[in-house]
């Protein structure tokens, strides 16, 4: 699902508790192709992924191929970014944000590392 423009990678619910217990830091972004709001948020994801490299991961997450997870998280409008600390859900930004809101909260965590 990804395309060449895309720096952050789609994953699969099933990729996902995986991903959890390799990673200290996960940034999930919660999106939809038809989500205008989202192509706002995607720019600054991929921003946060260049910055963060190594650090921490950022990943998406297709809410029409993957309801069960979105429903999982009690989520009920996207953009939505879930960011997870040693495999806990810490923090969730929903809606519209400025990029600040998003490295603000990875660095509050690489801070208790």
């Amino acid at each position: 699902m990804s395309t060449e423009t895309d720096i952050v990678a789609y994953i699969e619910e099933g990729e996902f508790d995986t991903l959890l217990s390799e990673q200290k830091i996960v940034v999930v972004d919660f999106t939809a192709t038809w989500c205008g709001p989202c192509r706002l948020i995607s720019p600054l994801m991929d921003q946060l992924a260049q910055e963060y490299f190594g650090r921490a991961k950022v990943v998406k997450v297709d809410v029409d191929n993957n309801k069960p997870m979105f429903k999982k998280f009690g989520l009920r409008s996207i953009p939505a970014v879930l960011i997870f600390f040693n495999g806990s859900l810490a923090e969730t930004i929903v809606g519209v944000s400025p990029y600040e809101d998003f490295s603000s909260a990875v660095d509050k965590h690489l801070v208790q590392e």
